[in-house]
């Protein structure tokens, strides 16, 4: 699988929430950018980078932050963050971006999805993030009655490069992976399924790995607390794609 080291963007700082409440944000970095070149550092070839601030206002806020780290390195990067045109998806491929999630315009826009996918063959993802099941969008505030099933169910003939799957109640509380409901949800659709929220450990990488069969998985706060080596995380699990 492939590892994604995350940094969420937050008032241009690189910072981590804890299950996305914006008022408990701890900064780790200044400079994202700097940030970024320590993730290449340890040889992670992808970066996954949230527009915090970008998500809560419906449009992209954080664009010098990301330009700087485009710059920093030869990273691949996904980002999301308040993506919900097509014309912003348009943008940011254009500006250097690997791949754009994007979250709530997949509920509330799905056409603009498949619109992108059809665009932008295999540079799409859908953010599937949810709260006991269901599906939150606008920067997790909302909640919906849609299912995590029901939602990547919607685009799975659409072109979709890959479903990215948050447990909201385990983001930034390493209180380890939700590998069951991640391993349902892969179970459930043909799309690759990277895993999100609650990574602490080796053991929840290997898991993840072996039990959910996911493509990817990203790793945030346990990587700034030091409680996972990137480098060594990389050496044990990091699978290029063919």
């Amino acid at each position: 699988m492939i590892l994604y080291p995350a940094i969420d963007l937050k008032d241009g700082q690189c910072v981590r929430l804890v299950r996305g409440d914006m008022e408990a944000a701890t900064v780790f970095n200044d400079s994202p950018a700097d940030q970024a070149r320590q993730f290449a550092g340890a040889g992670a070839t992808w970066l996954h980078v949230v527009d915090l601030n970008g998500a809560f206002a419906g449009r992209p806020v954080n664009a010098d932050a990301v330009s700087q780290i485009l710059s920093a390195t030869g990273m691949s990067v996904q980002l999301g963050g308040g993506i919900r045109t097509l014309a912003q998806v348009d943008a940011w491929l254009e500006a250097g971006v690997a791949r754009v999630i994007i979250g709530t315009a997949a509920v509330k826009d799905p056409d603009m999805v498949r619109a992108a996918c059809d665009a932008h063959p295999g540079r799409i993802a859908v953010a599937v993030d949810a709260r006991g099941g269901l599906v939150a969008v606008e920067g997790w505030a909302q909640a919906t009655e849609l299912s995590v099933v029901e939602l990547a169910g919607r685009f799975e003939d659409a072109g979709v490069a890959a479903i990215i799957y948050t447990d909201i109640d385990r983001d930034g509380v390493l209180e380890g992976a939700n590998v069951e409901a991640t391993a349902a949800l892969a179970r459930s659709t043909s799309l690759p399924v990277i895993a999100s929220g609650g990574v602490s450990s080796l053991e929840d990488l290997r898991r993840l790995d072996e039990e959910a069969d996911v493509s990817g998985a990203i790793i945030g706060r346990a990587l700034y607390d030091g409680r996972i080596s990137l480098q060594t995380a990389l050496a044990s699990f990091q699978v290029e794609p063919c």
